[in-house]
């Protein structure tokens, strides 16, 4: 480790050998703990970036020094390196201690309590640790997933730049996004009443790149969001690696992630399995029908079956006239206590009740909606193939709420049975085929489903067809596709729309002409009137990567410095007031303040 001598240190905490012994060394690092054992013996702990090594305090005065500092502040210590008596085969540093001769403070801490113990701090709650970040970062477990954070990023920027692409970087301040989740608007002083916005993606400026004559770029962009934050989703900023390639379709951006994400996944992740090109592909429907989801799982060996005509004339009030969907279940241990706390949580998770019944061991039907199935034994045990000990979970409703709260029960099943997920593995597959077109829950009318800049199967003819009534533009699918890992969804991408005359014709059908294209994307429209090559791309998210590597369930473990669900940073305390001078420079006049309140 001689990156780590300069003025301050010879060696590091971590680096200290048996080889070492007899040698004077000089460490620098924070006081981790101080053990008195009497008036002249003490063991002082001293930690740095790198581990731990004992520091054995001998003499009445030694001890008295290290007495009066609080933990944490941060020491140079000069000694001797010797062989322990006991020592502690559990350290890398077990089998040495160094007698100070000099033990000088570099920063005193001056607190004589910590807001909690730096190597217990994930227990402490996330107000506080994110209020003091600075603190929860020295703890080695929470340092760690920054580690591995820094080494995937630099992974995946050497198997970029070894196929061949480009890191370039695009703007930050550019204009604001018609599509899309909320923007972060920055104000203009130079042009009174216009604002910046941060990007939500580069993906016009990589699309532009293509059109430039550029072949292959990428670059780990920074993306912004005005949203609201979730387990796998940080608000405010977070990280992608944002990649394009011209003259290129679906195929292609498959066989560049197919080869650069296994090794990495293998190599730095919890588990060392994981999945080889090429991946499992399924599209948009199957994922829906047969897992009840477009980010399956597949470490679960569940599937979703339909039970509507089975179970249409049963009796049972909430499948009357409505789709039913089916999870079965062999060799399944569960008690009543445990079905009925894993139907509660489907129904917190997906706003749906979950139904069940078993066939025992002795060939009944039994529990839950038991008594409503009693005269269908034999044509449930043919259609759902029921083996003695199978426990039968049910969802009902309109076919996608039916798919998608039997997909959350798909998924409590697997996690609650070990017998029917492979945990310890990385399991990625290609969702594809999506919609082109939706209707909005809020608008009620059609409106794009992913990418609007997509290319639709089919091409402008299909689009000609949707528009002359003689195809139900619901059915249109695009040249969309999604990167799912461990039923985490990594990625979405797409084949680019890159004909202005494709591109009219899609937006048409959501009620945008072309001056709509014109004024919205001037740019990039233009840009393809001179001629784009064909182009496609995907921007996996670093920051979910590195959240299933690390094994983690809150993406907030592996940010360092990440804000809270508000979207505070509470550590710089912001968002935060402005002074009036400030606000005057930008024309801006606050019509509402948010009450101050104490912390």
């Amino acid at each position: 480790m001689d990156n780590v001598r300069n003025s301050h240190r010879t060696h590091s905490c971590g680096e200290l050998r048996m080889e070492h012994v007899g040698q004077t060394v000089t460490l620098a690092g924070f006081l981790e703990n101080f053990r008195e054992v009497g008036a002249n013996l003490g063991f002082l702990v001293l930690r740095d970036f790198y581990g731990t090594t004992q520091v054995v305090a001998e003499t009445e005065e030694m001890v008295k020094t290290i007495k009066a500092l609080n933990k944490e502040s941060t020491l140079q210590i000069t000694g001797v390196v010797r062989e322990r008596d006991s020592k502690n085969p559990k350290l890398p540093t077990g089998d040495i201690e160094v007698v100070p001769s000099e033990i000088k403070v570099l920063g005193r801490c001056r607190h004589n309590e910590l807001p909690f113990p730096i190597n217990r701090s994930r227990e402490a709650d996330e107000t506080q640790r994110l209020k003091y970040r600075y603190l929860d970062l020295r703890n080695p477990e929470v340092k760690n997933n920054i580690i591995l954070r820094c080494n995937v990023v630099s992974a995946l920027r050497a198997a970029m730049l070894s196929h061949g692409f480009l890191e370039i970087t695009t703007p930050i301040l550019t204009a604001s996004s018609p599509e899309g989740a909320r923007d972060y608007l920055v104000p203009s002083r130079k042009h009174p009443g216009k604002f910046y916005a941060l990007p939500q993606a580069p993906q016009q400026f990589k699309q532009l790149l293509m059109a430039s004559g550029f072949d292959k770029y990428f670059q780990i962009a920074p993306c912004f969001r005005d949203e609201d934050a979730r387990g796998d989703r940080s608000p405010g900023e977070f990280y992608q690696l944002d990649m394009e390639m011209a003259f290129a379709d679906q195929d292609d951006v498959f066989a560049v992630l197919e080869d650069v994400l296994p090794p990495i996944f293998a190599q730095y992740g919890t588990y060392n399995t994981a999945s080889t090109a090429p991946f499992r592909r399924i599209s948009y429907l199957d994922a829906m029908e047969t897992y009840g989801s477009d980010k399956p799982d597949l470490r679960i060996d569940l599937t979703v079956q339909d039970a509507t005509a089975l179970m249409a004339d049963c009796g049972f009030q909430p499948f009357e006239e409505k789709v039913v969907k089916a999870v079965v279940v062999s060799d399944f241990e569960g008690t009543r206590k445990q079905i009925d706390k894993l139907c509660a949580d489907v129904e917190v998770q997906s706003g749906e009740k979950a139904y069940w019944f078993r066939y025992d061991d002795k060939g009944e039907i039994v529990g839950g909606i038991a008594k409503f199935l009693q005269e269908k034994k034999a044509e449930l045990v043919e259609k759902l193939g029921l083996t003695p000990n199978c426990f039968v979970g049910l969802t009902a409703g309109k076919l996608l709420t039916a798919q998608k709260a039997a997909g959350v029960l798909r998924s409590k099943l697997g996690n609650f049975c070990p017998n029917h997920m492979d945990k310890e593995r990385y399991e990625f597959c290609w969702i594809v085929d999506f919609p082109m077109y939706e209707i909005g829950e809020e608008s009620g009318e059609l409106e794009f489903c992913h990418n609007p800049f997509s290319m639709p199967n089919g091409g402008l003819e299909i689009l000609k067809k949707a528009a002359a009534g003689e195809v139900d533009p619901l059915t249109i699918t695009a040249f969309q596709y999604d990167l799912v890992c461990n039923g985490v969804e990594l990625s979405s991408g797409a084949v680019r729309n890159h004909d202005p005359e494709i591109m009219i014709e899609a937006f048409q059908l959501v009620r945008l002409g072309e001056e709509d294209v014109k004024a919205k994307f001037p740019a990039m429209y233009n840009a393809f009137t001179y001629g784009a090559p064909p182009h496609a791309g995907i921007a996996p998210g670093v920051d979910r990567m590195v959240m299933l590597l690390a094994g983690e369930e809150s993406i907030r473990e592996i940010i360092p410095f990440p804000m809270n669900k508000n979207a505070q940073d509470l550590m710089m305390g912001a968002p935060s007031f402005v002074d009036q001078r400030q606000l005057d420079e930008l024309n801006i006049v606050c019509t509402k303040k948010e009450e101050e309140t104490a912390e």
